[in-house]
């Protein structure tokens, strides 16, 4: 049997992040403005919805870190890729907030199934294939399915009322979903790890890995909210009405090339270091709409928001297979547990806020507050230093 290129196994985890990410858990954020002016939803509903999604999220990465079978994670990778394409159709059924609630919260399991579980099985091809562990490439599936996502539904908006938007984006996920499932080979195939990857030798030491799960943590607040309100807090500003959409498109095409730009930048400086430059750009871009309501601080804000957030995620995670390669999967979902209690926790309290404050200025401070400790915990992982055998991506450049 022919051995699969690596571009097309890169490929699979594209259409599969276009899909679970891109479509059945960001599209939500577009069509926010669009459902909130056709149905009676509210703030809080918004805010309690895209809960109910990281709390899905959040149950997927606690099954996650329970597997160790590769032909299982295989095979839940894939109910969770049919999971994203039946939860987006769920959204069109009814104006229901209870059914919108279990759409959002399954689309959060096949969220965890698409970037847990497809990261990490990937990951594991590549290293038995002898190839580059690095995931850039596959996390630009993050942006172009926001990209995606987004031009879908504000094409769409002239002609479609919002249930016929969620048909129109059901209907491009099933198109994702081939390619997704197709290109993705099945594990357990090419060489055996080395052993100080497969005994787990190489391994960190315990407190450098809780200060990442912290600094973690810290950057699940700041996706969250950007995440969840990006468009709404563009559409309070009296001079930026209409540009919602806008703005989030604007991220996804920052994201789209980012993380290929972080891992490149990370040879150079490293990844601690390269982690420590994305959490000081998310800052400045959580800070410019409290600072300014202009169309140049919004724009700001979104680039440097779709720059750094993906660039975040995809700089721990490849780190973390570096680390673990032997369970890269169980340590990225271990990670991401702190992740998806802030995105649970994030939305509804700024949603909450927002209804009672008319302004999300105090959650985006609050925000921006909590990515500076997590900046100050990546700080003290690198004064402790990070054990291992040496290699230029691995103890030389991790530091």
């Amino acid at each position: 049997m022919l051995t699969p290129r690596p571009i097309s196994v890169l490929a699979s985890g594209i259409f599969a992040l276009m899909l679970t990410m891109g479509v059945a858990r960001f599209a939500y954020t577009p069509m926010l403005a669009y459902m909130q002016a056709q149905t009676d939803m509210g703030d809080a509903l918004a805010g309690w919805l895209a809960g109910w999604n990281y709390l899905g999220y959040l149950s997927g990465v606690l099954l996650v870190t329970r597997l160790k079978d590769l032909m299982l994670k295989d095979r839940l990778y894939r109910m969770g890729l049919l999971l994203a394409v039946v939860t987006t159709a769920m959204m069109a059924l009814d104006e229901s907030p209870l059914l919108w609630g279990a759409s959002r919260y399954l689309a959060g399991l096949s969220t965890a199934a698409g970037l847990m579980l497809g990261s990490g099985l990937i990951l594991n091809w590549l290293i038995r294939h002898g190839h580059r562990s690095e995931l850039g490439l596959h996390f630009s599936g993050l942006g172009i399915g926001i990209v995606l996502g987004g031009l879908l539904v504000e094409a769409a908006a002239p002609v479609l009322d919002w249930r016929g938007q969620w048909w129109l984006l059901t209907l491009v996920g099933a198109l994702l979903l081939l390619p997704a499932w197709r290109w993705l080979p099945r594990p357990n195939q090419g060489r055996p790890l080395a052993p100080h990857h497969a005994d787990g030798s190489g391994e960190p030491g315990p407190w450098w890995l809780w200060l990442l799960q912290g600094a973690y943590l810290c950057a699940g607040f700041g996706y969250a909210i950007n995440a969840t309100f990006t468009v709404l807090i563009t559409e309070q500003q009296p001079a930026l009405a209409g540009q919602g959409g806008l703005m989030w498109l604007l991220v996804g095409l920052a994201a789209a090339p980012a993380p290929v730009l972080w891992d490149r930048l990370a040879r150079r400086l490293g990844y601690l270091r390269t982690l420590q430059v994305a959490f000081v750009l998310q800052v400045i871009g959580i800070g410019l709409p409290v600072v300014s309501g202009s169309l140049t601080a919004a724009v700001a804000s979104a680039l440097l928001f779709g720059l750094t957030f993906i660039g975040i995620v995809s700089l721990v995670l490849t780190m973390v297979g570096v680390r673990y390669p032997a369970h890269p999967a169980q340590i990225m979902a271990r990670l991401t547990l702190g992740y998806g209690v802030a995105q649970i926790v994030a939305p509804v309290v700024a949603g909450e806020l927002s209804e009672r404050s008319g302004s999300f200025d105090g959650s985006l401070m609050m925000v921006a507050a909590i990515m500076v400790l997590g900046f100050f915990c990546l700080l003290a992982m690198e004064r402790i230093g990070a054990r291992g055998p040496a290699g230029r991506l691995d103890d030389s450049r991790v530091r």
